[in-house]
């Protein structure tokens, strides 16, 4: 593909992430930190955010399953969870996360475990995209990244 297509391409990809509310102004503020010494700075961001958050979620499912009526624990380890996901905009993880937080309140199980799936589904979601605009990227290369469109 051509280099001038390709980083249209990725304008493109990552106009729809925010037009489909996967992103939201905070991915714009990482992307503002990256210069010549770290030109993958987001993408070095991201998956660690991947990682922890993997780990963040197995937490919630254990406490899940073990100690389902441990609402304050639950919703703490939610609380970390939306604060990842916030430092890297992702804005409708962020959402699911607050949807998990009221059926915490509501010290309502069945409804936490409902939140939960949609938080693992999204997750899932975003990680394929973000996976995609990444590979992407490589591609155009590091001294012709698409500028953002805020």
């Amino acid at each position: 593909m051509e280099h001038s297509n390709l980083k249209r391409l990725v304008t493109s990809m990552k106009q729809n992430l925010f037009d489909q509310g996967y992103l939201d102004e905070q991915f714009y503020e990482l992307e503002n930190l990256e210069d010549d010494i770290s030109p993958n700075f987001v993408e070095e961001v991201v998956n660690t955010y991947f990682k922890h958050s993997s780990r963040l979620m197995t937490n919630i499912e254990r406490a899940l399953e073990t100690n389902p009526g441990d609402f304050h624990k639950l919703d703490s380890y939610m609380q970390q969870f939306k604060g990842s996901s916030s430092s890297i905009g992702a804005s409708k993880l962020k959402n699911e996360c607050l949807q998990f937080h009221e059926k915490c309140e509501q010290e309502n199980i069945e409804g936490c475990r409902r939140s939960f799936q949609k938080v693992k589904s999204e997750h899932g979601i975003l990680k394929q995209k973000l996976e995609a605009y990444f590979q992407l990227l490589r591609q155009v290369g590091p001294g012709d990244r698409a500028t953002s469109s805020n």
